[in-house]
């Protein structure tokens, strides 16, 4: 073989290796990063329902008349509990800002329970979304008594 050959060899090689390089540059970098991804408030609000009903102390989410209605919903068949009962949630591109109305047992510091409430929805949102939580606003609209009667009456039929 002449010098000129192998050069000739040297230099294909090269174009074909900056043209492979070349093809993976085109699509501009991580396939990752390609596109937006857009998460619904109501995706935030059910992640944020779980982990606040996770906390000891949160004995049910939301008013008094939305967790009536909400008890007669759940009893209609094939309807699923509503995990969003209690929250709302307002999502950006990047943040969230977080408004949750719980029922708090009886005994238990409401500090207590509001600031690990705050805490473990934060964490759930931050990891589960990727959204940054501004904000969660925290409401105890009422204290479950233990010789209280559960709003959800027994049925009827089994």
């Amino acid at each position: 073989m002449t010098e000129t050959t192998e050069q000739n060899r040297g230099t294909e090689g090269e174009a074909l290796s900056a043209r492979k390089t070349q093809a993976n540059r085109r699509g501009g970098g991580d396939p990752g990063g390609r596109g937006r991804t857009t998460i619904a408030d109501g995706v935030v609000e059910k992640i944020a329902g779980m982990a606040a009903r996770d906390v000891d102390g949160v004995h049910a989410m939301g008013s008094g008349l939305a967790r009536t209605f909400g008890a007669v919903r759940d009893r209609v068949p094939g309807g699923a509990k509503a995990v969003t009962r209690g929250v709302k949630a307002e999502v950006g591109e990047v943040q969230a800002a977080l408004d949750l109305e719980i029922v708090v047992e009886y005994g238990v510091s409401i500090s207590d329970v509001a600031r690990d409430v705050r805490e473990n929805v934060i964490t759930a949102v931050e990891r589960m979304a990727g959204l940054e939580v501004v904000e969660v606003n925290i409401s105890v609209s009422d204290v479950k008594l233990p010789d209280e009667e559960e709003e959800e009456p027994e049925r009827r039929i089994q």
